[in-house]
């Protein structure tokens, strides 16, 4: 056994991991980062990169059905998972490492484990942390105590974007963003389908009119969507059956349970510190826990926001606090920019209406058919889609959302306008290009009242 030391160790090498390490490293500073598995993490190789890949054929050949003069002639599914394939690199991240090696930044390979203040095991090595360690473990998927589900041998996200073959059938679990867009690149891809969510909505923290829009599509994709019941049981017996509370059932080649995912920290040693395994590691908004002036908790494994690129973004205050800098985050929590890669995209940022009035907010929507500009006689064609923001009464911008085709290029302007707390007044003197689509800004202007 042999102890090393280092300025900083950061156990888990995806997006967040890597984000820290980096900036670090840049700073001068000794930094380890220890990964058990690939290095790029989840996003990278199962979930954001992968499911993006399968989507993006579907959408493509959507648009050109709506651009008169175009043809389009269906997919070659094998094409399709070959470029899904190449996305993802095969599973390999060799191309993952110079970026790491020229930051001089130390990749220790291993499953790490706290072992006591600012030590690390990995395997029979020790590795001292000098100032700090952070936690970049990510999330895995919540697996629901449903009678049999363990059973029937039921793919997670991983599976799910990484299958070597369309499923003939398959059962999603979980009507949120994961469920909503692996059930349309299944779908254009043979795929029959069918999604099975306990609510009334599909995405419901998002405005109804997304949720509206998605369903819609998703129908016409093909998709059985079993709303407002909960799978009871599952049995699989060559293919599985998923029986529901309402008394029907639903059955495909595979089951894909999508219902939610928690902090990957259990096995992390956390008990060692006094801290509770499993858990989401409690921080402030300067990343750093309250009880360990040493310890620092990213990205999904803190459960402040889900999401990759708030990752990154809390591992760029994480660092320059590590580096003495006065920083703390701004954007945060479930507030923060979010993009569901449906075809319509749901793009959103801040409050939706109904969140806005919940927490106490005087607010408005200001609401304008997406497509209602000369932009979209070139991109999204007769598609439907609502724009909307929520401004509260002195006119700042506390929410948007954005649905229609490929919107999420819309909305860092959003972003930008809840995060810097604009006001319509100030976005009215912003001029969009013509012909551009981002006249819908104009447009949402105009029908504030200005």
């Amino acid at each position: 056994m042999a102890d090393r030391s280092f300025d900083v160790v950061v156990i888990g090498a995806g997006p967040a991991g890597e984000v820290a390490a980096g900036r670090l490293g840049e700073a001068g500073l000794e930094v380890a980062i220890v990964e058990e598995h690939l290095v790029g993490g989840e996003c990278s190789y199962y979930a954001c990169m992968p499911s993006k890949a399968l989507l993006r054929p579907g959408d493509l050949l959507a648009e050109v059905g709506r651009v008169p003069g175009v043809r389009g002639e269906g997919l070659d599914v094998a094409a399709v998972l070959a470029r899904r394939d190449e996305v993802i690199h095969d599973l390999d991240d060799s191309v993952q490492l110079p970026w790491l090696e020229q930051r001089g930044v130390t990749l220790v390979r291993g499953r790490g484990r706290i072992d006591g203040a600012k030590r690390i095991r990995v395997g029979d090595d020790t590795l001292v942390a000098r100032k700090a360690v952070v936690v970049a473990t990510g999330s895995g998927p919540v697996m629901p105590p449903i009678p049999g589900l363990k059973e029937a041998r039921p793919w997670g996200n991983r599976q799910a974007t990484t299958a070597k073959a369309a499923p003939e059938s398959l059962v999603i679990l979980g009507g949120g963003v994961v469920g909503v867009e692996l059930a349309q690149a299944w779908a254009s891809l043979g795929t029959r389908v069918t999604v099975v969510e306990g609510l009334h909505r599909l995405i419901s923290r998002e405005e109804p009119f997304a949720c509206d829009q998605v369903g819609e599509a998703l129908r016409e994709a093909g998709v059985d969507l079993r709303m407002g019941t909960r799978a009871t049981s599952v049995s699989r017996n060559g293919s599985v059956t998923v029986e529901l509370e309402d008394g029907t059932s639903a059955s495909g080649a595979e089951v894909l349970v999508a219902v939610g995912r928690r902090p990957a920290t259990n096995g992390l040693g956390l008990e060692t510190i006094g801290l509770e395994p499993g858990k989401a590691v409690e921080v402030g908004k300067n990343l750093r826990s309250a009880t360990h002036d040493w310890l620092y908790a990213i990205g999904d494994a803190n459960g402040r926001a889900l999401l990759t690129h708030m990752g990154k973004y809390q591992a760029r205050i994480a660092a320059d606090v590590i580096l003495g800098k006065d920083a703390s985050i701004v954007s945060d929590g479930p507030l923060s920019p979010r993009v569901i890669f449906t075809d319509p995209q749901v793009a959103a940022v801040g409050h939706t209406l109904a969140s806005a009035e919940e927490a106490g907010l005087k607010v408005r929507a200001v609401d304008v058919e997406t497509s209602a500009n000369a932009g979209a006689s070139f991109i999204g064609r007769n598609m439907p889609g609502t724009s909307r923001l929520v401004v509260d009464e002195g006119g700042v911008i506390v929410g948007a959302t954005f649905t229609g085709c490929e919107v999420a290029e819309s909305l860092h302007a959003a972003t930008i306008a809840v995060v810097c707390e604009l006001r319509l007044d100030q976005i009215a003197h912003a001029v969009p290009c013509f012909p551009t689509r981002s006249e819908l800004w104009l447009k949402l202007v105009e029908a504030y009242g200005l």
